[in-house]
């Protein structure tokens, strides 16, 4: 059984493969042909977004097409770095493995690792080793692309791990409210007041300090905030649903009704 799906698995990447070849040869796609490695991160990245968005979602028929979407675009990628001699998808499999196999060492190995928490050092750990001599920001690594929510959670967790944190949550959510207090002060003063520099940092100071009471309370805030603000789409669009139904635009609508209208949505959808 095992080795049918492992066959029927290699068949139908290899049909991938074969499609975009031909989406990138003489008779293909003139935009699939004319695409490059940098043009193609974006895509990947709106990919993955989308495939999130299902996860989050638990839409699993929405899950099965964004993994599909997320699975072309990545062996796009990797055929684009086969056509000019590069590297193959078979280089980028055997690679994965010997470095899963190597940060695995609780597994393959003799080290002992029996909670999530001494994996992860562990893993910091070997990253550090595979770059070698010399010294290396334990920050070094995180991308400076990521969107700045995601960006935040991975300098926060990194720099805690050295040791450069509260002791629990009650002092970073004294924090929190101390950064609260400055903002408020910054953003009524008569010389700054909302808009300015000040006020943008004290507001971003709130945010990442936010991120770290969201790490002690084991929380993601990147998938916590997408959550939230899908919840807000569905009673919005459910206001905008019974207004349409009453023969009225939203935006014409009392304040009032507007409440109303949302602790209904709060009932119905959730």
């Amino acid at each position: 059984m095992a080795d049918t799906v492992k066959s029927g698995f290699s068949t139908s990447i290899a049909r991938l493969e074969a499609l975009i070849e031909t989406l990138r040869g003489k008779n293909g796609c003139p935009w699939d042909k004319k695409q490059t490695p940098e043009t193609m991160a974006r895509y990947l990245v709106e990919e993955v977004y989308e495939l999130v968005d299902a996860i989050i979602s638990k839409d699993a028929a929405a899950i099965c097409e964004e993994a599909g979407d997320v699975l072309f675009q990545l062996l796009f990628v990797i055929n684009l770095f086969r056509e000019s001699g590069t590297f193959g998808l078979t280089d980028v499999v055997e690679k994965n493995i010997e470095k899963m196999i190597r940060r695995h060492p609780h597994v393959f190995g003799d080290v002992t690792a029996k909670t999530p928490e001494k994996v992860s050092e562990n893993w910091d750990k070997i990253k550090l080793e595979e770059k070698g001599a010399g010294r290396h920001s334990v920050l070094g690594s995180i991308p400076q692309s990521l969107p700045a929510l995601l960006r935040a959670s991975m300098v926060s967790e990194r720099a805690a791990k050295t040791g450069f944190d509260w002791d629990d949550i009650s002092g970073v959510m004294a924090k929190t409210m101390e950064e609260w207090g400055e903002f408020s002060t910054e953003v009524n003063h008569p010389d700054g007041g909302s808009g300015s520099d000040t006020a943008a940092m004290e507001f971003g100071d709130i945010l990442f300090t936010m991120v770290n009471v969201a790490r002690f309370a084991r929380i993601h805030p990147e998938t916590a905030l997408i959550r939230s603000i899908q919840k807000f789409e569905k009673r919005f669009n459910y206001m905008e649903e019974k207004a349409i139904e009453a023969g009225r635009d939203i935006d014409n609508l009392p304040l009032r009704e507007m409440h109303n209208l949302w602790d209904e949505a709060k009932n119905k959808v959730g």
